[in-house]
């Protein structure tokens, strides 16, 4: 790190913790008492600090990852400081955990972007310092900063793996893998996608070997829609499986991996399933049109780092030279969105979140409107790839692949479970100016600011309850 790069990150770093804190203050005044999921997050953490570790509520989905944590910061704490009675392990104290992720959060963000835009350093600083403060404030991943959910440890420790592996040190990356799994189970595909960027660079270096040997300069940077193309990739990709030497290179690095991957499936296994607890309302599906809501999520929240006329013309320029393909996804996703479109009860039911009054506003409007907005979702899908466009066809594979497995088999439509996905697609697109960055910084601002507002002023009541209700993500 340049010394005047440090300079400036650390001096965010701190502005940033202190606005945090700032917010976290008035927020737990607001509500003081757990809200939503936090009914079951903060007694069971409150029975760890106890000692009760047998104690265990079946509501709970998710493994006690984030107890183990908080109970692992506070004991310490306690014991330093000399605190007793509720203080130690009140409310307050653990949502406080949470805006500690935020600060590892911005760190890893940093250090990731600094490792993968390594090119003009000098000239990057600014840009890279700016992106991490732009994403580490990512309006989703920001809001849950200030409550005890598990979003934000489960960010930390799944970017913590990643960082880990693009350094190479992939028994460390397999560990911390483990401990992202702690805090939620579907983190096994960003484990698994952790082993892919490995597996994609070994393809990459082979493919380039085969490629100057066959003396042919093209080299696959997109996903080639010609079938002549995809029988290419494809007849090199079973060469490369069904070569011992190819294996035995991979396996060497890609083991840890393996482990987590082997132990994950005894978990299974024994549990039953991937939910633990209740698993009424966790039941996996086919949901294709998640995919769908990832990339116009992700149009919007990358706007500032994409929106452009070149972008547009490029678009309309590959739409004008392939309109049988656009054609042909176009009805490919009319057919998805027809037949495997699945709406959970708590999406109809649960007024407190933001995806009821999207689904019942828009979606909900017309019996058509799902349909009329498949273009939109084809631009969205095309904008996606060509902001990847700079990594390799078998990164993009294998990315595609983790995103395709944590979405779709999900039946709630959760903005939460879009945070990683977006976060990898955002810090390996090319870093944008830094007048697009403040424009991005301004946008989560101005998002950030609005929905804390919301949950903090805009209260309400249910008919048949007494407690006060907040609007949320």
């Amino acid at each position: 790190m340049e010394r005047f790069e440090g300079y400036v990150f650390t001096a965010l770093c701190s502005t940033n913790f202190l606005i945090s804190c700032l917010l976290f203050s008035k927020i737990t005044r607001e509500q003081r008492e757990p809200y939503m999921d936090e009914i079951f997050h903060v007694p069971q953490a409150q029975k760890y600090c106890d000692g009760k570790f047998s104690e265990w509520d079946p509501m709970i989905t998710t493994l006690p990852g984030l107890y183990l944590v908080s109970v692992g910061v506070i004991k310490p704490l306690m014991w330093l400081a000399g605190w007793t009675g509720k203080v130690v392990c009140s409310t307050g104290m653990l949502r406080f955990i949470n805006l500690l992720f935020n600060c590892g959060n911005l760190y890893l963000l940093y250090l990731i972007i600094y490792k993968l835009h390594v090119k003009d350093k000098t000239r990057a600083a600014m840009r890279r310092v700016l992106s991490a403060l732009c994403l580490s404030t990512f309006p989703v991943l920001y809001f849950f900063t200030f409550l005890y959910y598990t979003d934000a440890g489960s960010t930390f420790f799944a970017l913590f793996a990643y960082l880990m592996s693009l350094y190479g040190s992939h028994k460390v990356a397999g560990l911390l893998g483990c401990c992202a799994i702690l805090f939620r189970q579907t983190n096994i595909i960003w484990v698994a996608f952790c082993a892919g960027t490995v597996v994609a660079q070994k393809l990459d270096e082979s493919w380039k070997t085969d490629q100057s040997k066959k003396k042919e300069e093209k080299w696959p940077s997109q996903i080639p829609f010609s079938l002549a193309g995809v029988g290419k990739v494809m007849r090199f990709l079973f060469e490369y499986s069904t070569t011992p030497s190819s294996i035995k290179s991979v396996l060497l690095v890609a083991w840890p991996y393996a482990v987590v991957a082997t132990g994950f499936v005894v978990f299974l296994i024994l549990n039953g399933g991937i939910v633990v607890g209740d698993r009424t309302s966790h039941e996996s599906c086919l949901n294709f049109p998640q995919l769908f809501y990832f990339f116009a999520f992700t149009l919007f929240f990358s706007l500032p780092a994409w929106f452009s006329y070149r972008r547009a013309m490029s678009f309309l320029h590959s739409l004008r030279k392939q309109p049988l393909l656009y054609l042909l996804l176009t009805v490919v996703g009319l057919i998805l969105v027809w037949k495997f479109t699945f709406i959970h009860k708590y999406l109809l039911a649960d007024n407190r979140h933001y995806p009821f009054y999207v689904w019942r506003k828009v979606f909900q409007k017309h019996e058509l409107v799902p349909f009329l907005m498949v273009p939109g979702y084809v631009f969205a899908t095309w904008n996606f790839m060509e902001s990847l466009k700079s990594k390799s066809l078998f990164w993009n594979l294998a990315f595609l692949v983790c995103l395709t497995a944590a979405t779709v088999p999900q039946k709630l439509l959760e903005f939460r479970y879009f945070i990683l996905p977006y976060l990898l697609y955002r810090v390996h697109i090319p870093l944008p100016s830094t007048t697009r960055l403040l424009v991005e910084l301004s946008l989560y601002t101005m998002v950030n600011t609005a929905t804390l507002y919301i949950f903090i002023n805009k209260t309400f009541n249910w008919p048949d309850s007494t407690d006060v209700q907040r609007f949320m993500w």
